[in-house]
């Protein structure tokens, strides 16, 4: 059996499309949205919508962690349009019709952080199913599958523009993954609370990775534990006990997925 796996994919349509060849199964972790894309600032949907220069300002500030800033800059850009909520679920809706029309039968898909997870049900088809905190059977062995990403401790989010990800609590997460049993491979978009699997050597800051995920791996002992999230990570793979723990690449700019074989 081969099963391919790819994460991140940003709006790489044309290599999504080519993601499934020669596999049994594709699976998909999330982040299929390009909203800002920081190698192309005229890319994505910001880019799209503001143009090139505006995101290369937006870029900067995030990248010197100039957060109140950052807000700031971006409220100024939604408020001056008319119906900015409207025009974003337009831009994510166009790149959806796309990338959902690109994968491959069969296709297991669960959302990421850059992901508006209540629109998926409408690109669902034969072939193609979305899960999130729900399990699958591929070639004899059972995935298990919980999407987003991790919400600070103790931030709140507010309403501060016209489109917000995919964020849950800690608890949230696990209790999605509580949900699962026991599976022989565990499929999210956020890494397992592994220092090495979490820090962005180019971003040169840890993102957050799951405390229930690691508990859950060293608990349940699947075959696999898969994911991504972490663009550039200090480690791809590190075993956590029985479990081989991988981040399957920045599939945006890689365009080669992950294979398992068993």
């Amino acid at each position: 059996m081969r099963v391919h796996v790819v994460s991140d994919v940003h709006g790489n349509a044309e290599a999504l499309a080519r993601a499934g060849e020669g596999a049994d199964a594709l699976v998909v972790l999330g982040d299929l949205v390009d909203f800002v894309d920081y190698y192309d600032h005229g890319k994505g949907i910001l880019g799209r919508i503001f143009g090139a220069e505006k995101v290369a300002v937006f870029a900067r500030l995030r990248r010197e962690r100039l957060g109140a800033e950052t807000v700031r800059y971006m409220r100024s850009l939604w408020e001056g349009l008319d119906d900015a909520a409207a025009v974003v679920r337009e831009a994510i809706f166009e790149q959806y019709t796309e990338l959902f029309a690109a994968m491959t039968a069969p296709t297991y898909a669960t959302p990421g952080n850059v992901d508006s997870p209540e629109l998926w049900p409408r690109f669902a088809r034969d072939g193609v199913r979305v899960l999130d905190g729900e399990t699958a059977e591929i070639g004899g062995l059972r995935f298990g599958f919980a999407g987003g990403a991790l919400l600070y401790p103790g931030f709140v989010p507010g309403n501060r523009g016209p489109w917000r990800p995919y964020l849950r609590t800690e608890d949230e997460f696990g209790a999605g993954l509580a949900g699962l049993g026991e599976v022989d491979v565990l499929c999210t978009h956020v890494p397992p609370a592994v220092a090495e699997l979490t820090y962005d050597v180019v971003a040169q800051r840890p993102e957050l990775g799951s405390t229930s995920l690691l508990k859950t791996i060293e608990r349940d002992r699947p075959r696999w534990s898969v994911f991504g999230h972490v663009h550039q990570p200090l480690a791809r793979r590190v075993r956590v006990g029985w479990t081989e723990c991988v981040n399957v690449g920045h599939f945006q700019r890689s365009g080669t997925p992950y294979v398992l074989r068993w």
